[in-house]
């Protein structure tokens, strides 16, 4: 394909979309591989899909293989759903919430969401699914943005705490966060405020793509 090819001199857009929640979105051919990108910043299969993959392999590929079920609240264009079944090769349930059906509707059309057997996507708001359901899940994946902002009830106690509610017995959170701003760095501080030392091991994984920390939670029992 001759955008394919000419992709790894420029990059080609090949869709594009206007979103009331992300501004836009846009499918781009770059260096050879579709990624999908709101107006500010790659939402999958780029920057993105390298740092969630760091994550996973902190945790361990064998040790996310051997898990039951998993929820990704975040799903854009299922970049990090793709590493999960193409590279560690998970066989359980995946569950993945998304607000925004129109950009479902582009994760099916260019990157085949809907083609995978074990994944179940759910449009809903992510702090009114994880109020409604009655799951507990392995391992919970938070990768929510709008274009760069990331929503402030992702930080507050009864979101955390419902989270926490839905894991299980040793479970973890992986939770992807951007710092724009010195404030954001105090932000994440006092996110981790949330987890009783005594009950969570906490992580953090700091200059990824040098806007990114990652937020490992470990639930000790």
């Amino acid at each position: 394909m001759l955008q394919k090819l000419l992709s790894y001199i420029f990059p080609i857009t090949i869709f594009e979309q206007k979103s009331t929640i992300s501004k836009s979105l846009e499918v781009t051919w770059a260096n050879g591989k579709l990624v999908l990108d709101s107006l500010n910043t790659n939402y999958s299969y780029g920057n993105l899909q390298r740092i969630l993959r760091k994550g996973l392999k902190v945790i361990g590929f064998e040790k996310i293989k051997a898990m039951n079920n998993i929820l990704v609240l975040g799903v854009a264009g299922g970049s990090v759903i793709r590493t999960l079944v193409d590279e560690i090769d998970f066989k359980g349930q995946i569950t993945g919430v998304e607000i925004d059906k129109s950009i479902i509707d582009i994760a099916n059309s260019y990157f085949k969401l809907d083609a995978i057997p074990n994944l179940e996507i759910i449009i809903d708001d992510a702090a009114n699914y994880a109020l409604k359901t009655a799951t507990k899940f392995d391992f919970i994946i938070i990768d929510i943005f709008e274009d760069t902002r990331m929503p402030d009830f992702l930080f507050e106690f009864f979101f955390v705490n419902r989270i926490c509610f839905l894991l299980k017995p040793k479970g973890r959170i992986l939770f992807n966060t951007m710092l724009l701003k010195p404030k954001d760095s105090q932000r994440n501080l006092e996110y981790l405020k949330h987890f009783d030392p005594k009950k969570y091991t906490v992580s953090r994984f700091n200059k990824m793509d040098k806007t990114n920390e990652l937020i490992l939670i470990e639930r000790k029992s």
